[in-house]
C-alpha cells in the first residue's frame, strides 16, 4: 500500500498548480490525476450536481488504488467533502481547511479577503470555518466567476484580465485587507496580475503549499509515505491537446507523454 499512488482531482486544470507542489514536497510519491475540463467549471452548479461530479472523479480513483485522496479543487472541498469521505476508504484531503490556518497566520491586521467561485464562495466555508478559529477577523469573500475560464484558456497575461480583475477587487481594495485567500486552485494562474491589482502590500494566500504539507503529515502519521521510484498518470476528460499547452507553462515537462484524454462513467 505504501508505494501506491496519490490520487488528485480537480474539475478542469486548477489543481495542477496543487500537484506542482505536491510533487516538489514529496517527491518520491507516484500521482494520478484527473481533471473533468468537459464539465469545468463547477462553481456555478448546484450541490447536487457538484457532489455527483466529485463521486464519478473519487470512484476513478479508488479503482486504481491510490492510497489517499486530494480533492484539489476548493468548490468540491466546500460543498461535497463530506460526501466523498463517506465514500472512501482511503484518507481524504481537501484545500480548504490548510489554507485557512496559513491565512490566519499571515493576516496582520485580522481583515483577510476571500475570491472563489460562486458555489465556494455562497458555501460561506472559508467564512465559517474562519470565525470558528478567530471570530475577531474581518472576512470579505466576493465571486470571481470568469477567472476560472480566462485560467482553462492560457489568458492570464490578457489586458482583458487585468480589467476583469480590477472590476472584481475593486471591494476588497477599500477594504483594506493585508491578506487575500485565493480560494480556487485555478486562480494562482492568475496570481501576477491579481497581485499587481491587490498592491505588494496584501499577502496572497493559495492552497498548493499548505494542502502538500498537511499531505506529507498524512502519509508520515499512516506510515504510507513511499520508497520506490514514482510514475505520473494524468488524465483529463476534454481536450488533452489545450490542457497540455496551457498546464506545460507553469507545471513543466513533466506532463508529455502522460497526458491522457478518458471518459468517466457517471453514476
Amino acid at each position: 500500500m505504501n508505494n501506491n499512488p496519490i490520487g488528485i482531482f480537480d474539475s478542469g486544470i486548477g489543481g495542477l498548480t496543487v500537484t506542482k507542489e505536491i510533487v516538489k514536497q514529496l517527491p518520491d510519491e507516484s500521482i494520478i490525476y484527473i481533471g473533468d475540463t468537459a464539465r469545468v467549471p463547477y462553481g456555478t452548479r448546484s450541490k447536487e450536481i457538484i457532489t455527483r461530479f466529485a463521486k464519478e472523479l473519487t470512484n476513478f480513483l479508488l479503482k486504481r488504488n491510490v492510497k489517499c485522496l486530494v480533492v484539489a479543487c476548493n468548490t468540491v472541498s466546500s460543498v461535497a467533502l463530506e460526501e466523498i469521505k463517506k465514500i472512501s476508504p482511503v484518507p481524504v484531503l481537501g484545500v480548504v481547511e490548510s489554507t485557512i490556518q496559513l491565512a490566519i497566520k499571515t493576516t496582520k491586521n485580522r481583515k483577510i479577503g476571500v475570491i472563489g467561485t460562486v458555489g465556494t464562495i455562497n458555501s460561506k466555508t472559508y467564512d465559517k470555518k474562519i470565525h470558528e478559529i478567530n471570530p475577531k477577523i474581518e472576512v470579505d469573500s466576493i465571486p470571481c466567476p470568469l477567472f476560472v475560464p480566462i485560467a482553462e484558456e492560457g489568458l492570464e497575461t490578457h489586458q482583458a484580465t487585468k480589467l476583469l480583475a480590477e472590476g472584481y477587487l475593486k471591494g476588497l481594495k477599500k477594504r483594506q485587507i493585508d491578506t487575500l485567500i485565493l480560494g480556487c486552485t485555478h486562480y494562482p494562474l492568475l496570481s501576477k496580475i491579481i497581485q499587481a491589482v491587490m498592491g505588494r502590500k496584501v499577502s496572497l494566500v493559495d492552497s498548493a503549499k499548505p494542502t502538500a504539507q498537511s499531505l506529507r503529515k498524512i502519509l508520515e502519521e499512516k506510515r504510507l509515505l513511499s520508497n520506490k521510484k514514482p510514475r505520473y498518470e494524468f488524465y483529463v476528460t476534454d481536450a488533452p491537446e489545450r490542457v497540455l499547452q496551457v498546464a506545460s507553462r507553469f507545471f513543466g515537462k513533466i506532463l508529455n507523454g502522460k497526458l491522457q484524454q478518458i471518459t468517466l462513467p457517471t453514476l
